[in-house]
């Protein structure tokens, strides 16, 4: 299991997972845990996907997914879970 951590701030709007959602989904990418707050309309979501059998490189969904933030007036981020395990480690 090859697992990514992509975090999506921002202003809420409609379809915000929906949008992630179906790009993971056409990337082959699995969603294994979500969780996701929305405070006085600030959206903020984290997810925790498995990339194994993802149809692109994994540099390649990053940039995607950083380009459909981008779209959508947000930030999305991806990142492998060991680099993130290792930066938010206290």
């Amino acid at each position: 299991m090859k697992k990514a951590i992509i975090t999506v701030v921002g202003k809420d709007t409609v379809g915000i997972i929906a949008k992630t959602s179906a790009y993971l989904a056409k990337a082959n990418i699995n969603i294994l845990d979500i969780s996701q707050t929305v405070v006085q309309d600030y959206f903020n979501m984290m997810m925790i996907v498995d990339c194994a059998k993802a149809r692109r490189p994994f540099e390649d969904v990053s940039a995607d997914l950083a380009e459909l933030g981008l779209s959508l007036g947000l930030k999305i981020r991806c990142q492998k879970s060991e680099i993130f395990e290792r930066m938010h480690r206290v």
